[in-house]
């Protein structure tokens, strides 16, 4: 009985613990399923927030990408129609200058027309001297013969006569020569005598005054003009001691003329008296003392155009003196045309003939350069220009 008990008991407990360990495996079981079933989910649900974010930044990349795009396409477009803009300019300023060299070259081609000209028709009149000559030498020759065959007629007496005859057929021939070449050179005596009568204005600060000898100095207002004036006078003489330039205060309103003939001095006054009224301190000491600093820096502007000429134009080894010269041009003028540029045009235009017929450019663009160096010279240098 007790035997039964204890295997009764040892079956129970066997039946417990096999129980117990099977409700441990599906309960191991159950918990393994909802644990692989959460894992799916929380997976899913993963993969499903990395797909959206990986379209959202798709969408977004997109959008940038198109951004750019269009930005760059914008700067593309804007800067091509700046680069088509500057492009026509350029060609515009191209275009005017072949224009211009067009008509110097015209110019040049119809002023060696007419040198040609003129050499042709001094030789068709030298031929014709000659031929005079050849026949008065044979009218002589027969005059001699003639008279020696007169009876009774001395040789001084025929010698007096075919003088005569002689002088009076020459004196009619020079005269209608002489008219002849009058006529031809009238139409270029006006023309040459305006170069001389306009060098010698520039040249030579005379009484005579034109709109080229004179600058104008706008005031602020028509009280400026008593400052200038100043106390007795003082200050208008101290400007045109200073300056040497005329200042003409009249009726004009708010602006005073300066007259000179030397354009420098004249620069240097227009300079000095703006200064001064822009400044307000007008009065003798320092009126001397801004016509001084802007005469130094008239000076140097001098220089460094010289020098800037020099450097374009690719002459080198020009004395000092003659650059300053030429930077003297850039405020002297002749047919209403300024001089500096006009020799630098002048320098650029040999330097491209003188290439077009395989002469040395470089003493050619030297001749263009200083061909009218003599203008930069005031009167106190004796001689033409040219010399």
């Amino acid at each position: 009985m007790e035997i039964s008990m204890v295997i009764i008991v040892a079956a129970i407990a066997v039946i417990s613990i096999l129980v117990g360990v099977g409700i441990g495996v599906v309960i191991r079981k159950k918990l393994q399923e909802a644990s692989l079933t959460a894992g799916r989910s929380t997976a899913a649900a993963v993969v499903a927030d990395a797909k959206k974010e990986a379209e959202n930044t798709r969408k977004e990349a997109e959008l940038q990408a198109k951004d750019l795009i269009f930005q760059g396409k914008s700067e593309f477009e804007q800067e091509t129609r700046e680069r088509r803009k500057e492009l026509q300019a350029l060609e515009r300023r191209v275009q005017s200058k072949e224009e211009n060299l067009d008509r110097k070259v015209e110019s040049i081609d119809r002023k060696d027309a007419e040198v040609q000209k003129r050499e042709k028709n001094l030789t068709v009149q030298e031929k014709k001297i000659k031929d005079l000559e050849d026949s008065v030498t044979g009218v002589i020759a027969e005059q001699r013969v003639r008279l020696e065959t007169i009876a009774g007629f001395s040789a001084e007496e025929a010698k007096r006569t075919l003088i005569e005859s002689m002088e009076n057929e020459a004196k009619l021939e020079a005269g209608k020569l002489l008219k002849r070449i009058e006529e031809e050179t009238k139409a270029d005596a006006d023309k040459k005598a305006k170069e001389i009568i306009s060098l010698a204005i520039q040249r030579y600060a005379g009484e005579y005054v034109t709109e080229r000898t004179v600058s104008v100095v706008h005031l602020p207002n028509d009280e400026m003009k008593g400052r200038i004036i100043g106390r007795e006078g003082r200050n208008i003489r101290a400007i045109e001691a200073a300056t040497g330039i005329d200042i003409i205060i009249d009726d004009t309103p708010e602006a005073v003329i300066l007259s000179g003939h030397n354009p420098v001095r004249r620069e240097i006054a227009k300079i000095s008296l703006e200064r001064l009224i822009t400044d307000g301190r007008i009065h003798p000491s320092r009126i001397e003392e801004i016509v001084q600093k802007v005469e130094s820096e008239v000076n140097q502007s001098i220089i460094e155009a010289g020098e800037r000429a020099i450097f374009d134009t690719g002459l080198h080894g020009i004395h000092k003196e003659i650059q300053k010269l030429i930077g003297r041009l850039k405020f002297r003028s002749s047919y209403a045309q300024n001089v500096y540029a006009h020799s630098m045009e002048v320098a650029f235009i040999c330097g491209v003939m003188a290439s077009e017929l395989g002469l040395p450019t470089k003493i050619a663009r030297r001749a263009g350069l200083l061909h009218d160096i003599g203008k930069a010279v005031d009167h106190e240098v004796e001689g033409p220009h040219a010399a």
